[in-house]
């Protein structure tokens, strides 16, 4: 992990937030090469989410009514239990009290238990996860409105708006993406649980009696969509909830793991809520949930097959899964240690590099000309700086998966160097065909479709 975290700072993909103010914990900020993986990680769920007839979009409001939340159960349910050390005034989740480090810096290596064992606690009390603010100007209770921690809520008030705009007939999905904010009592394992996150979420309306299949269904879905952008399969694996561990509103839930540095962590849900979010609603709204089958002149309340998943949590699982140290080459014959970073094509932040291999006879300016030809179509980076082992070995780092030289033989039949960074093999090809050459190569667009 600590490799990951100073590669994540030194290649420009995740910044601690008002670092320069001694940060702010649980909050963290994107760099270039962050914040266009985060971009492809989210285009490649939306195109596999919506790009389909049965699941349309939405893109709902961060504040909504406050009944929406007692609805769901938030207000009264959305609690952690929360513990304080005497001695250090460290607060602590009384369910992670085992792997938590001391809070007092003096005792490097301490563990929170053994300050809960020498009775240095006090009791559990129960903490609200959401965050509160105020609409309008005045600040009492009458104003109270919160920040979502979760976008599903927004999707099942809408699940009308959305079935009669876009005349869908059950079973249909309805796909968010967006920022959601829990007031964590502990963040840990850099972005594994932090405060402010981006989701990615979709919930499925099935008739009842159907829910089971469809849970399968989207099951194996999910997890083949990890598996076709390149994670290992070996280290993604299905988790099955007990009764006593389903949160309160699921008949049955699901986790994808990923296999973190840290050990097993979840990176995406899948729960069959069956109607409970629409009974709930349509009990404190007063207003009918119900789905009007057309064919058989039946009401339905939909059950809801929910995929859930975190953006942010899933950008650190690919750079833990594409993070790799490996014995390479040097041009003396000896051999040193590489970092790169092997993403797929599709969620790689830049797509390919253009470097002139000497900053003379001309091949400067026909890399500029290549690279312009690249731009357009697809994040590129020029780099004339050093020799070009150590280019290469900054764009492994970066994770960008094509490399092109210009040398003395471009001059003579305007062809160039193509490098692989997986297999740092190198094949020339004419420079006209370059940008087609990335196209089939990276899915055919800035952000490919797989």
């Amino acid at each position: 992990m600590e490799k990951l975290v100073s590669l994540s700072k030194r290649r420009g993909y995740v910044f601690q937030s008002s670092e320069i103010y001694g940060g702010l914990n649980g909050c963290w900020d994107f760099g270039p090469l962050g914040v266009e993986l985060l971009r492809n990680i989210k285009e490649q769920w939306w195109r596999s989410m919506t790009y389909r007839e049965d699941v349309e979009g939405l893109d709902a409001s961060i504040l909504m009514h406050p009944r929406v939340w007692e609805a769901s159960g938030h207000v009264a349910n959305f609690t952690d239990p929360m513990v304080d050390c005497r001695e250090c005034k460290a607060r602590f989740r009384a369910d992670q009290v085992e792997d938590a480090p001391c809070g007092n810096p003096g005792f490097k290596g301490r563990k929170a238990a053994k300050c809960q064992s020498e009775g240095k606690f006090t009791e559990a009390r129960q903490f609200n996860l959401m965050f509160k603010t105020f609409v309008g100007p005045a600040e009492d209770s009458s104003a109270v409105v919160y920040l979502r921690p979760e976008t599903a809520q927004g999707i099942y008030v809408n699940f009308l708006n959305v079935q009669s705009a876009s005349r869908q007939k059950l079973p249909f999905g309805i796909a968010q993406i967006g920022k959601a904010f829990r007031n964590e009592i502990n963040t840990k394992n850099f972005l594994f649980r932090t405060r402010e996150f981006e989701q990615m979420e979709m919930q499925y309306f099935v008739k009842p009696g159907t829910d089971e299949e469809q849970f399968e269904y989207w099951k194996e879905q999910r997890l083949q969509w990890f598996i076709r952008l390149g994670m290992h399969p070996d280290r993604l694996r299905f988790q099955e909830l007990e009764r006593d561990q389903l949160p309160h509103y699921a008949k049955r839930a699901v986790d994808i793991e990923y296999e973190f540095p840290f050990g097993w962590g979840e990176i995406e849900g899948l729960h069959n809520r069956t109607d409970y979010d629409l009974s709930r609603h349509e009990e404190y709204s007063g207003k009918a949930m119900r789905f009007y089958d057309e064919q058989t002149k039946e009401r339905i309340l939909p059950y809801i097959i929910e995929t859930s998943a975190g953006a942010t949590r899933q950008l650190m699982a690919f750079l833990a899964d594409a993070y790799q140290e490996e014995d390479a080459p040097t041009a003396s014959g000896k051999t040193e240690t590489r970092i790169v970073l092997k993403l797929h094509p599709s969620l790689a932040p830049v797509k390919a590099a253009v470097f002139p291999l000497v900053n003379r006879d001309g091949m400067p300016e026909i890399a500029r000309k290549l690279e312009a030809a690249i731009r357009p179509q697809m994040r590129v980076f020029y780099d004339d700086s050093g020799a070009v082992g150590r280019r290469y070995r900054r764009q492994d780092e970066a994770g960008t998966p094509y490399c092109f030289t210009v040398d003395s033989q471009t001059l003579e039949d305007s062809t160039v160097t193509v490098r692989d960074r997986d297999t740092m093999q190198q094949e020339r090809i004419s420079m006209d065909s370059s940008v087609r050459y990335l196209l089939d190569k990276t899915g055919g667009s800035r952000r490919g479709d797989l």
